[in-house]
């Protein structure tokens, strides 16, 4: 049996970004816009459970669409930032430390998707 995914670069930087947005939501204001709240940590979370979900996968194509699917996730919860920003929920340097973050996990989703290579 291979590596569990808790050992994998993309679900740990995944974990981390997760956990950063749920800080963030339990600040005020963010944590009394309910909408905006839920639908950034339900992104947050679908990055670390596809990864998990592409990991655990004996499949390749199933491997391939569960890390797209991390990958548009990750996307959207970068898309939300600029939301947060824009409203002054968080401001740039929180901005910029998130958006690093973000970039880190998405770049290692994407060496997922590119070690499935063409099979």
């Amino acid at each position: 049996m291979g590596e569990s995914f808790e050992n994998s670069e993309a679900w740990m930087s995944a974990r981390v970004l997760t956990n950063e947005v749920y800080s963030l939501c339990q600040r005020e204001p963010l944590s009394r816009d309910f909408g905006l709240r839920d639908q950034f940590q339900r992104a947050a979370v679908s990055v670390m459970n596809n990864v998990a979900e592409g990991w655990e996968s004996m499949h390749v194509a199933e491997k391939r669409q569960a890390y797209n699917i991390a990958r548009r996730s990750y996307g959207e919860v970068r898309s939300m930032t600029y939301v947060l920003l824009d409203n002054k929920f968080v401001n740039t340097n929180e901005s910029s430390k998130l958006l690093a973050q973000y970039v880190q996990t998405g770049k290692l989703i994407s060496g997922l998707i590119r070690s499935l290579g063409n099979r």
